[in-house]
């Protein structure tokens, strides 16, 4: 057998595994999408809790606005009741029945001049 000759001048030899280190361009590329990442879940965390603060914002004011109408409701009773209350009619019969009060006769009344 003849002996062949084989030159391996321009051949690279393989690195053992985990040897080396990272290329500097993987480093900055690697810093980089760990960067994007950040940016992105800080976001995201952001975008959640605002949709989170607006439906709450939501409900509380749905909520105010039914105590709102509630309130009315009853302001509008109230006046209502009120306005009966002080009928001219119910005030005389209240002095008439409960007090013993009676109109005053013309020897009670005095003329001032």
């Amino acid at each position: 057998m003849a002996q062949t000759r084989v030159d391996f001048g321009k051949v690279a030899a393989p690195r053992p595994f985990g040897a080396g280190e990272l290329a500097p361009h993987r480093i900055d590329i690697f810093k980089y999408l760990m960067i994007c990442m950040i940016l992105f879940t800080v976001v995201s965390v952001f975008h959640v809790w605002s949709r989170f603060k607006l439906i709450d914002l939501n409900l509380e004011i749905s909520e105010t606005s039914r105590q709102l109408k509630e309130a009315e409701q009853e302001h509008k009773r109230l006046k209502l009741e009120s306005a009966s209350l002080r009928t001219p009619a119910r005030i005389e019969a209240i002095a008439k029945s409960e007090l013993g009060m009676a109109l005053p006769t013309e020897q009670q009344i005095v003329h001032v001049r």
